[in-house]
């Protein structure tokens, strides 16, 4: 039930939890592709990686971008002769595109909406669409996607957010039926209010972040 062996791919993997995810994998003897808009935390993540005698390596890859995504799913399978988990990891939140208190119904613009569910919820079918011809070449095949305990409750300031996880789930649950054929495992999680740098800024747009904090807690 190791990782040991096993080809990760894993998007926004330059910090928070994508970055956990990687240096923890390698660390378990998994071989982790990690990718990245910002290109110095993500070499950054790869030389800790290597540093503690793990295995890893860096594509640059905006996951909005069809032809980056295939790009990147072929660079992983030349770099590591296949994959065998994609983990979508990368997210935004629409406090990371327009202040808080524009983050609502009435004030925030449709472009922001928009880019919140590209991101968080087109991106992980195009990811999985382009690694599926090498998964399917895998023996130990497997989708993570990231949800959230946004895609079961409400928060304030968080409607784009919160329709991308719940989109998630039921992707998760449909790609789970599409893959089970090919013997692809599709799962996603749901992590609750962890101290990455998206849900710290979130945070603190709050009126009273100590008081929202702990709410979330």
């Amino acid at each position: 039930m190791g990782v040991e062996g096993l080809r990760f791919v894993i998007t926004g993997s330059g910090t928070g939890i994508g970055a956990a995810t990687a240096v923890l994998a390698a660390s378990k003897g998994a071989r982790v592709m990690v990718t990245d808009l910002n290109d110095q935390n993500g070499e950054a993540v790869v030389a800790q990686i290597r540093d503690a005698g793990g295995e890893a390596a860096y594509h640059h890859c905006d996951v909005t971008d069809p032809d980056q995504v295939k790009e990147l799913m072929a660079a992983t399978a030349a770099a590591f002769g296949g994959i065998d988990v994609l983990h979508n990891n990368a997210g935004i939140h629409e406090t990371g595109i327009v202040p808080a208190d524009q983050a609502n119904l009435e004030n925030m613009p449709v472009e922001a909406f928009r880019k919140v569910l590209e991101v968080n919820a087109v991106a992980p079918w195009v990811c999985s669409k382009f690694a599926l011809p090498y998964l399917k070449e895998s023996a130990n095949a497997s989708i993570i996607n990231a949800a959230s305990t946004g895609s079961q409750a409400a928060y304030p300031n968080n409607s784009a957010y919160g329709t991308s996880k719940g989109g998630i789930r039921l992707q998760t649950q449909n790609l789970a039926v599409d893959l089970a054929p090919f013997s692809i495992r599709v799962n996603c999680y749901g992590p609750t209010a962890i101290a990455t740098n998206m849900v710290t800024d979130f945070i603190k747009q709050s009126p009273d972040p100590e008081a929202f904090e702990k709410s979330l807690i």
